[in-house]
């Protein structure tokens, strides 16, 4: 096996075909079982999207690397960007929040939704300075809060307002990206900054921020994994792609039993404190889990649309059920 750590934005990690591994009903979406191997996927390369530490850099330790194709790594920053590079055919399958689909409608490039991740929602919080006297969200009538625009905090930032009988036009909302937030919180520019990821526990450890409320009852938990429509049309691509769904449910069951040892790899792969990813692991809402599409995962994404719509952020109702595809059977 070779493999090649990325260094930036569309850098590449390839993961050579050396297993006996392969695809049969599992790659259809049908059954996790493996067969001999399929001499028709050794020239294919599957596109697949991830982030910087993202699951991906755990497939060796899970012991799902070794495929019958070849795999080849990106990494992207967030979801849009994906959303983006499957619309252009540069990627085959990518992961995200529920929310980057959604905006790729309007824009009619949208990418077929073929499975839902489970994940923590405590991750993505309102943070408020360590001495702040703030004690509930009602209380940020007209501070300064600092959010991610188009992201899983813009929707959690609304749905909270809105529970107090707020709207983002009594508040200073200040659109940041994640790292500019960071510097505008510690500086003490912002009152209180919706956020996710580790730069919640950087921002506790460092200067003691305190969590004013976490996204847990706000937020689905569910993380989509979305194709390039043209891939689910090629059949071999298809196989290749249920194949690896397969894996990656067995890679985050790896990483859900084996909580130190994500911490120990997280720390040295981001450059932070290990301390930072025993606390993610700690206080996650739930375990990873890749399942497959059922209506409630339809019903939440049509949810966080309605809310954009009502809140001005989209300009037209939009319908999430076509983009959905339910025939990768996860079990």
């Amino acid at each position: 096996m070779s493999t090649t750590p990325p260094n930036g934005l569309f850098n590449r990690r390839r993961f050579l075909s050396v297993g006996a591994m392969t695809l049969g009903a599992a790659s259809l979406g049908i059954a996790p079982r493996l067969f001999a191997q399929n001499d028709a996927l050794s020239g294919l390369t599957l596109e697949v999207a991830t982030y910087r530490g993202g699951d991906s850099y755990f497939n060796e330790d899970a012991g799902t690397d070794r495929t019958p194709y070849n795999v080849r790594f990106s990494e992207f920053p967030g979801g849009n960007l994906i959303v983006e590079a499957l619309a252009s055919g540069s990627l085959d399958i990518g992961s995200m929040s529920e929310i980057p689909p959604i905006f790729s409608i309007q824009s009619h490039r949208q990418p077929r939704l073929i499975a839902v991740i489970e994940g923590d929602v405590n991750s993505q919080v309102f943070l408020i300075p360590k001495n702040s006297p703030v004690e509930n969200v009602a209380q940020l009538r007209g501070k300064r809060v600092g959010y991610i625009k188009a992201t899983t905090a813009h929707y959690f930032l609304i749905k909270a307002l809105k529970e107090q009988g707020l709207t983002m036009a009594d508040i200073n909302a200040i659109a940041l990206t994640p790292q500019d937030g960071f510097t505008a919180f510690q500086s003490g520019q912002l009152d209180a900054w919706v956020t996710y990821g580790t730069f919640v526990q950087l921002a506790k450890f460092r200067s003691g921020a305190r969590v004013l409320k976490t996204a847990l009852g706000y937020l689905s938990g569910n993380y989509l994994m979305a194709a390039r429509p043209a891939a689910l049309q090629d059949p071999l691509r298809r196989q290749a792609i249920g194949d690896y769904l397969q894996r990656l449910s067995r890679t985050l069951e790896w990483i859900n039993e084996h909580p130190r040892q994500w911490a120990e790899k997280s720390a040295r792969l981001l450059g932070v404190d290990q301390a930072i990813f025993l606390d993610m692991a700690e206080n996650r809402s739930q375990p990873w889990k890749l399942r497959a599409i059922d209506d409630q995962a339809i019903a939440s994404q049509q949810e966080v649309a309605d809310v954009f719509f009502n809140a001005g952020v989209l300009n037209e109702r939009i319908d999430v059920r076509p983009i959905w595809d339910r025939e990768f059977r996860l079990v």
